[in-house]
């Protein structure tokens, strides 16, 4: 993990969290090493590791880290638990255990199917995590068997994304003609012109091609922004599930307030998993922990649990029922991937609500 350069902060919460799982005295010995928030760094902490005996590896931190790590472990023989939530690089061996991108996606795609919700839309950042995000909305589009989904980027400014939210919406064609015929009705400055404005409007703009949307706005700014474009193009709750990433959990007090996003849901750790250890962390340091540390508390754990069940092979790490962590389910597959049991929250005034409770295990609808 980073314990120098500008990640540090970071690297101390995850070493903090990493050491609540190894008390002192106990055995395993946990082996921290600085990476200095580098691939280069990465690559020689661990080989440093290697040479000294030890059998996995937890972390690094970021993608570019992981990749960087990913050869020398494979050579080694060694298993990684990386804390990133980007799924490319899982492998064999290498499991991401951050929450991706294809995590969060399927996880509320599934909930609005099952709510007959399955004609999909996109309204993402035109960033790496919003290009991911598509790529998940395009599979899991392929597994509903619907067709691929009309994703439309945005930038941060004002007129990119009301440009977006229209174009998503279709509104040039779904709602414009009925505007300009109830604009040429008032223009014409008579009582009979404004009798059929009144009437024109009265009547209901078509409902959007899609009736499930995917917004992957992380700030409330934009989430703001879009909120306020959302009815103007008439995409409306009544006809169209939104979707978000887990990061709106951080926001979805606030979103509360937005009536366009009323009912939205997102996929997310259930907290009351994480409170164990919230206070277990808050107890030996003094302060609440970011969510991040949950990803290196439930590595240790999982490391020293697999020391004490046969040792850190794949077969052990794999094991079909999974693990129980900090947050919730997850299933470590034999190519890298994870299955994770999040929750789907529904945005609502005041406090969102649990609309799909945490599975227990994947055999669950």
């Amino acid at each position: 993990m980073p314990l120098s350069g500008p990640l540090a902060p970071v690297g101390q919460v995850l070493a903090n969290a990493a050491k609540l799982a190894f008390p002192a005295g106990s055995s395993p010995k946990l082996d921290v090493r600085d990476t200095g928030g580098t691939p280069t760094g990465a690559a020689a902490a661990a080989q440093a590791g290697l040479a000294a005996g030890d059998g996995i590896i937890l972390g690094p931190l970021t993608a570019g880290d992981t990749k960087a790590v990913a050869p020398i472990a494979k050579q080694a023989g060694v298993n990684v638990l990386a804390f990133t939530n980007d799924g490319s690089v899982a492998a064999p061996g290498v499991w991401p255990l951050g929450i991706t991108p294809g995590q969060q996606v399927k996880r509320v795609v599934q909930a609005a199917a099952d709510a007959g919700h399955t004609q999909l839309a996109g309204l993402l950042p035109d960033t790496e995590f919003g290009h991911s995000l598509a790529q998940a909305l395009q599979q899991e589009a392929s597994d509903l068997s619907e067709p691929t989904p009309q994703i439309v980027y945005y930038d941060k400014s004002f007129s990119s994304i009301n440009r977006a939210v229209r174009e998503v919406s279709d509104w040039d064609a779904r709602g414009q003609a009925l505007t300009a015929q109830i604009k040429a009705a008032r223009d014409q400055d008579t009582q009979a012109g404004m009798a059929k404005a009144r009437e024109l409007r009265r009547q209901q703009v078509a409902p959007p091609s899609f009736n499930a949307m995917f917004i992957g706005a992380t700030d409330a700014n934009t989430l703001a922004e879009v909120a306020n474009f959302l009815p103007y193009y008439a995409v409306l709750p009544s006809q169209v599930q939104l979707m978000g990433p887990t990061l709106w959990a951080n926001l979805a007090s606030a979103m509360g307030s937005q009536p366009a996003l009323i009912g939205a849901i997102y996929a997310a750790p259930d907290p009351a998993n994480a409170s164990a250890f919230e206070a277990k962390y808050s107890a030996a340091y003094g302060s609440t922990p970011p969510g991040i540390a949950n990803i290196a508390f439930d590595a240790a754990a999982l490391a020293k649990l697999a020391a004490s069940s046969g040792g850190y092979t794949t077969n052990v790490l794999t094991a079909p029922s999974g693990f129980t962590g900090t947050d919730g389910l997850l299933v470590l597959q034999a190519d890298g991937t994870v299955k994770r049991g999040l929750a789907v929250f529904a945005i609502a005034h005041g406090q969102p609500t649990i609309a799909s409770p945490a599975p227990t295990n994947f055999k669950q609808p």
